[in-house]
């Protein structure tokens, strides 16, 4: 054979064998990751198990970050605090069914809160679900899912993945930022599609959380408002450090010389020992103020509805309310003066009417908050500074309280009864975002699931402060905490009981009132068991050399605090929501 014969045959063969080779495939399982990664996704947090456990191998495998948990419902808290922390949707990984309502209530929690999260869970396939044919875990999720969160898809074709991922991505974060439910049954993972035709499907969302500006003749209206005040207060929520638009906050509470009153996770914004703070004044100003302006706060029961004792005489206020969502205005009471728009928007506006000539609120309205502000100031402090053993909350509240004002960039989680009302308002905070704690619903068992989310999505050194009862709920997570070598110090506030260790049962019966645990319990084992550091103290002075200790060094830790069994108080600053019987009364305490 010629050469030239020998050579076209090559080429024949070269031909059948390119014309042969298979097209690059993908599946399901790459596309989830791939529509995830393409939208800035980087972290997962989840539980394993079948049908996502190849799912999440896969996704550590491309790079993203998987934190594995005990229990599905500290995982979906860790993603919805990563929501707020980023403003992306925070992302949890759950099994089926028992998974599925384990996550779920993170995911209600969230919505409530209003914290972009997505609650992603395999499921069941639908004809088996619809037939109700008895399937491993059959449950109907995407029906349940539904009332609890913001919006809830189904896909179930691997050639919607991309879009699917994408709405859920929209809905989580625009206009009021929420849960979203997104159900990936089994057999979606396997699906293949040619590559090319995979990435194509695939969607980069532009613009997710657009921008709502505020209506001119709103923004005149509500500074009129405002100018007309002789007692005026600007409430910051929430939704004012979600919207990370710190500046334009401090501007416009500086430039207007109005006294200002931050809600728990607000704190921050502004610090707490700014001379315009009236966090110290708080019972004062919402009595006696006569213009209010809320800047993503609602006048829910944290609020007292906007009416009641708490805020005097009914009628006596006006009140300016800038929300993102307009079904917010005149939810309790009326608002004269609603400006709707995203809150860095709406500050904007209303800092450009806000010129030279913007009269300072009233002197006298002024040094009355000041004056009382400084009164109550000087009352706590001898309290703050007990360094009695066991050790009340206060003393133990008063030591932490030196902790943070030296570490300001280090974030506080913090849940319970007492040990929550209290350090509400002992601990100053300095830098927006950096306290966590249970926000709308009161809830427990917030605690580790944000310590765990504050460390991985900021790098920065965590202090959780806890109750005895609320760490119960997620105090497992402890083995997380170490597994993943995460900075965080754990302080439970071991008063051996609910509110208080001292209830005895009624009957005199052999079994303990519910309202108490085992006495001299030494949580801090529990982080010594898993390679963590457990600290025991009994007095403010070790509790502040102890958690300093921790905080400097990044390791694992938790530090067992002994409060006084007998120091609390029946349900704290809520105690008017605890109903009592008018026919029989609960023993004597």
């Amino acid at each position: 054979m010629s050469s030239a014969a020998a050579t076209a045959v090559k080429n024949q063969a070269a031909d059948v064998s390119e014309t042969d080779t298979p097209p690059a495939l993908t599946d399901g399982f790459q596309l989830v990751i791939d529509a995830l990664k393409l939208n800035g996704i980087e972290n997962f947090y989840t539980v394993p198990g079948i049908p996502i456990s190849d799912l999440l191998r896969m996704a550590q495998a491309e790079g993203l970050r998987v934190i594995s948990f005990r229990h599905e419902q500290n995982a979906g808290n860790a993603a919805a605090i990563a929501g707020f922390l980023t403003k992306k949707p925070g992302v949890c990984l759950t099994v089926s069914a028992p998974g599925f309502l384990n996550g779920l209530t993170a995911l209600a929690n969230a919505t409530t809160n209003c914290f972009p999260m997505i609650l992603i869970s395999g499921s069941s396939e639908r004809e088996i679900v619809d037939l109700q044919q008895g399937d491993y875990e059959e449950m109907d999720q995407l029906a349940i899912a539904k009332p609890l969160c913001k919006a809830a898809f189904r896909i179930l074709h691997a050639q919607d993945i991309g879009i699917g991922v994408a709405r859920a991505i929209r809905a989580a974060v625009s206009g009021r930022p929420g849960g979203v439910y997104l159900d990936l049954p089994a057999k979606l993972f396997s699906q293949v599609l040619d590559e090319v035709e995979g990435k194509k499907s695939l969607v980069k969302v532009i613009d997710p959380a657009p921008a709502q500006l505020p209506d001119p003749s709103a923004v005149t209206r509500a500074l009129d408002v405002l100018k007309s005040a002789k007692r005026p207060l600007i409430v910051l929520g929430k939704g004012a450090a979600y919207a990370q638009a710190d500046e334009e906050v401090r501007a416009l509470v500086e430039k207007s010389g109005i006294p200002f009153l931050q809600m728990s996770m607000a704190k921050g914004l502004l610090p707490d020992t700014h001379p315009q703070s009236a966090g110290a004044a708080r019972s004062m100003v919402l009595k006696d103020a006569d213009v209010v302006m809320l800047v993503g706060a609602r006048l829910n029961w944290l609020l007292s509805h906007g009416k009641g004792k708490t805020w005097g005489a009914p009628g006596s206020k006006k009140f300016i309310q800038i929300d993102i969502e307009p079904k917010e205005m005149d939810s309790n009471v009326e608002i004269v003066a609603p400006v709707v728009g995203d809150i860095g928007s709406c500050m904007s506006a209303l800092l450009a009417g806000i010129d030279g000539n913007w009269p300072a609120p009233p002197a006298d309205w002024v040094s009355a908050v000041s004056a009382r502000r400084e009164a109550n100031i000087g009352k706590m402090a001898p309290k703050l500074m007990s360094n009695a053993s066991p050790m009340n909350f206060h003393g133990a509240l008063g030591a932490l309280r030196r902790v943070v004002k030296e570490r300001p960039d280090a974030i506080l989680v913090n849940e319970g009864a007492n040990t929550l009302d209290l350090a509400r308002g002992i601990i100053d905070m300095y830098e927006p975002r950096k306290r966590l704690d249970v926000g709308t619903w009161g809830v427990m068992g917030i605690g580790m699931g944000y310590a765990v989310a504050a460390a991985v999505e900021t790098g920065k050194p965590v202090l959780a402060i806890e109750g005895d009862s609320a760490f119960g709920f997620s105090g497992m997570e402890v083995e997380t905490i170490c597994r993943y070598k995460l900075p965080i110090c754990v302080v439970v506030f071991n008063n051996s009981g609910i509110y208080r260790g001292t209830d005895v049962n009624p009957t005199g019966g052999s079994d303990p009132s519910p309202m108490v645990f085992m006495p001299d319990t030494r949580y801090d084992k529990m982080m010594e068991a898993f390679g963590g550091v457990g600290v025991h103290v009994t007095a403010p002075d070790e509790l502040y050399r102890a958690v300093s200790e921790a905080m400097d060094s990044g390791k694992p830790t938790l530090i067992n605090a002994v409060i006084d069994p007998a120091a609390g108080t029946e349900s704290g600053n809520i105690g008017s929501l605890n109903p009592t019987s008018s026919v029989r009364k609960a023993p004597a305490q």
